[in-house]
């Protein structure tokens, strides 16, 4: 059989859309309701600047970047051609008591670019995989350094941290859980704090809520805070639908992990590489966790990579044992792929050069200004925004939660030419931090009119 040529990819799989189904059902999809996707596709061809095409040749406005990831937009000729030169120059090396200069120079540059003292770089492939290697890593600490009963992980209700066992364990999103069995022993939850009664449409951080970060000294109180290695939470939870931390919630999380000698972790995953402004959260929020997980952004979403972020006193930690030992049982064969590396090194030149980090502070107040404009519209019961983050929340239909935030899905994706995601009935926002004033009023104007036409 002839091998389909790049030229008529999108003219074939159009064809497979829409004249043979079933020949779509060897994919088992990925959080997606499979068969009702199946039954009208919804299919990118490709990808350039801040915009996707479809097979039907129709250009998708990308508010979503990507699945949070595609920070500097789509199609970056200095990814593609760094990729490019590196598979042509070595396309694998194990970094399993061997090495290749580029996970030390991106190393370097991310050190330089992370808060203090976070300087030390643990590579990973994803970010459910910089979860579970940061939770890995602060068991093994505790134990290196002769507190091994630490063993209990504080996590928080409505927490995504991705899929591995250790990230559902401490996630706290129901459905996540509720299929695999009892999970991670030792493992707590504080409450979210999502509070639509007292902060709903807060423009930026709420003001009501730091109370709630009271919880982890009841929890602690309750196991012994001796017993407790490490508090996970999102600085700003993006697949919960956007909840975001009351002022000084983050603050007051940070002096009660100190006080008690339990390291926070923050999951930078979708955060992290300019997303709400600077490198991280930490640095925007002025608050600085222990061990930072990250992702997505790292290389704009075009090879799989994630990384943690150690600091320096967990690294040093580690490094006093005799000189032959191995200091971490722990990595995968990907650790420091030298695709991804490059790809990660190229990502980094363009957001340096286009000063992307800042871009959501420059039009941190736009963006705010005009998602808020879309209250007061039908079904419209929060709106919440922080950095180039947004989410519109719906009400639910009665007996069909999030059916309403569907339906505003695929009318923007089939009819009006723009991504959004949704999650229940929330629609969530992160468009790449290339986009200009004219890209936000296409967006809203966009949802404005998908919102209205829904019931």
């Amino acid at each position: 059989m002839e091998p389909v040529m790049t030229e008529s990819l999108h003219e074939h799989y159009a064809q497979v859309a829409t004249s043979q189904p079933d020949k779509m059902d060897a994919f088992w999809m990925p959080f997606s309701a499979n068969r009702q996707f199946k039954k009208k596709p919804r299919l990118l061809a490709s990808a350039k600047g801040m915009f996707y095409r479809s097979v039907d040749g129709r250009e998708i406005l990308d508010g979503t970047g990507g699945l949070w990831c595609c920070n500097a937009g789509h199609g970056r000729d200095r990814i593609t051609a760094a990729v490019s030169q590196q598979i042509e120059t070595m396309d694998f090396a194990p970094t399993f008591q061997m090495g290749h200069p580029l996970p030390f120079l991106l190393a370097e540059r991310l050190a330089a670019i992370a808060p203090d003292p976070l300087k030390h770089v643990f590579y990973t492939n994803s970010g459910s995989e910089s979860v579970d290697t940061a939770l890995k890593i602060a068991l093994a600490y505790h134990r290196v350094r002769g507190e091994g009963q630490r063993t209990r992980i504080i996590g928080r209700e409505k927490g995504y941290h991705g899929v591995g066992f250790g990230g559902i364990s401490v996630g706290g999103l129901p459905n996540n859980r509720k299929f695999f069995g009892p999970l991670l022993p030792g493992v707590d939850h504080m409450r979210h704090t999502l509070d639509i009664a007292r902060n709903g449409f807060s423009k930026g951080l709420p003001e009501h809520g730091i109370e709630l970060a009271e919880d982890l000294e009841r929890i602690a109180l309750l196991h012994d805070p001796s017993t407790i290695a490490a508090v996970i939470v999102e600085p700003i939870s993006g697949s919960a639908g956007v909840v975001l931390p009351p002022k000084g919630y983050l603050e007051r999380l940070r002096e009660l992990c100190t006080k008690h000698g339990i390291l926070l972790i923050f999951d930078e995953v979708i955060t992290g590489f300019g997303r709400v402004g600077k490198a991280f959260a930490a640095q925007r929020f002025g608050v600085t966790p222990d061990l930072i997980t990250c992702a997505k952004g790292l290389t704009n979403g075009s090879v799989p990579m994630g990384a943690v972020f150690a600091s320096n006193a967990i690294h040093d930690t580690f490094m006093n044992g005799p000189e032959g030992a191995i200091e971490l049982f722990h990595g995968y064969t990907y650790s420091g792929h030298p695709l991804a590396c490059a790809a990660a090194l190229a990502t980094l030149d363009v957001y340096a050069e286009e000063n992307l980090f800042e871009k959501a502070i420059e039009l941190g107040d736009y963006w705010e200004q005009k998602i808020h404009e879309l209250r007061g519209l039908p079904n419209v019961i929060d709106i919440r925004n922080f950095g180039l983050i947004g989410a519109i929340e719906l009400s639910s239909r009665p007996g069909a939660v999030g059916a309403r935030a569907y339906d505003v899905f695929t009318t923007c994706f089939h009819d009006k030419d723009l991504l959004i995601r949704v999650t229940g009935d929330v629609i969530a926002l992160s468009p790449p931090l290339i986009l200009e004033k004219n890209h936000i009023d296409r967006i809203f104007g966009i949802l404005a009119e998908a919102i209205r036409e829904t019931a």
